[in-house]
């Protein structure tokens, strides 16, 4: 049985909201909630690793890197805790994803790293 990309990407969107739950559950493995914790800072900041302006670098981490992270912590999630919290995340985010600006603080804190990496380089 062949899943087409659409609704391959379809799903990995639904699993956004599990995965927050499942980061905030108790059973979850302490690697799973590292991991998720990242893929849910990731998925939630308004402000991306490599910003989408970055003429074809900009969409590509919206392309492999999110669904790389989702798909891998999802692997590192228990599969009965995951359907767990699948059935809990329905329609959890029905309005949209929440915009959160604290999320973006810790890519803008590698960015200014790198701002700084740089400039000390120049010096």
């Amino acid at each position: 049985m062949k899943v087409n990309l659409r609704q391959r990407a379809e799903q990995l969107k639904k699993d956004v909201p599990a995965v927050f739950l499942a980061l905030k559950d108790k059973d979850t493995p302490l690697v799973a909630k590292i991991f998720a914790g990242i893929t849910v800072v990731y998925a939630l900041s308004p402000v991306d690793l490599i910003p989408d302006f970055v003429p074809v670098l900009g969409y590509l981490d919206d392309v492999i890197l999110l669904p790389l992270l989702i798909t891998l912590t999802i692997r590192l999630i228990p599969a009965d805790k995951l359907e767990e919290c699948r059935l809990r995340a329905e329609g959890m985010w029905g309005d949209g994803k929440p915009k959160k600006w604290y999320y973006a603080i810790p890519f803008v804190a590698i960015w200014l790293l790198i701002v700084l990496f740089l400039v000390k380089m120049m010096l």
